[in-house]
């Protein structure tokens, strides 16, 4: 069984605090020789660290998304500060972030949610006899509770780490006897007893989730993976689902027409 998680030495929540660091250095930099022409309130110089911060993680490579996480962040801190909200509150929203999304800085997998077109292009890809279904980081169960009614012959286990969707995801699917809903760590999960196996996780854990795969399951099992293909690796199959995120589901028959691609 392979029980390693994808490499995690680029930690973002580390490279998010450095650029930070950089955005603040040069911000006040910049104040600190101005000072004797232009005096900026506090709140001018949290918009220009943003500016900077942002300028930093685009020039690094970061995701559009964290551009604009370092743009607002220290201006939303300078605002919370004047509008003084007591540390409570603080302390129940960062308890409350933890609950839903968990350690995601290490597991580098967000917590994305399948809609019910993919749930029924899903469905169609199962074999006509009843099989053996794990969707790996099953989130709210919502999938999982969409295929149970469209295929109840069907046993469907999901497993999730963060606590909060994992709770959801049991209490959604209270009272379905084909469903069963695990707490853990989805690397930790055997896959050798599925017949499909579905994953919505990000591309970085995907090589990882490709040598797995090849050294659990089956051959010919059928691999379903929601938006990121494995790398190198011819999918047997690619169905377009007629969403409005225009959904991807990479298929790969386990074992069969998965070698790599050839580099050159």
């Amino acid at each position: 069984m392979i029980r390693s998680m994808p490499d995690t030495s680029t930690s973002p929540l580390r490279n998010a605090l450095l650029t930070q660091i950089a955005g603040a250095l040069m911000a006040f930099s910049l104040v600190w020789l101005a000072r004797p022409f232009l005096a900026l309130p506090l709140f001018h110089i949290a918009v220009l660290q943003g500016v900077f911060a942002a300028v930093v993680s685009w020039r690094f490579g970061a995701p559009r998304w964290w551009w604009l996480i370092h743009l607002l962040f220290m201006p939303l801190v300078v605002v919370a500060l004047a509008m003084q909200i007591a540390p409570g509150w603080y302390l129940l929203a960062f308890a409350l972030t933890l609950l839903v999304f968990w350690r995601t800085d290490r597991s580098r997998v967000p917590l994305y949610l399948s809609n019910a077109d993919t749930a029924a292009a899903v469905a169609k890809l199962l074999p006509e006899q009843a099989c053996e279904f794990l969707d790996l980081g099953c989130g709210d169960g919502l999938l999982l509770r969409r295929l149970a009614a469209l295929r109840p012959d069907c046993r469907l286990t999901g497993i999730e780490h963060a606590p909060a969707p994992w709770l959801l995801a049991r209490l959604r699917n209270l009272g379905r006897p084909n469903v069963a809903i695990r707490y853990g760590d989805l690397w930790q999960q055997d896959l050798g007893r599925f017949d499909v196996v579905y994953a919505f996780l990000s591309p970085v854990p995907m090589p990882a989730l490709a040598e797995k795969a090849r050294a659990e399951m089956e051959s010919g099992k059928l691999l379903i993976s929601n938006s990121f293909p494995l790398p190198d690796t011819e999918a047997a199959q690619l169905i377009k689902v007629a969403d409005r995120r225009q959904t991807r589901l990479f298929c790969y028959k386990i074992g069969l027409r998965t070698t790599p691609k050839p580099r050159n």
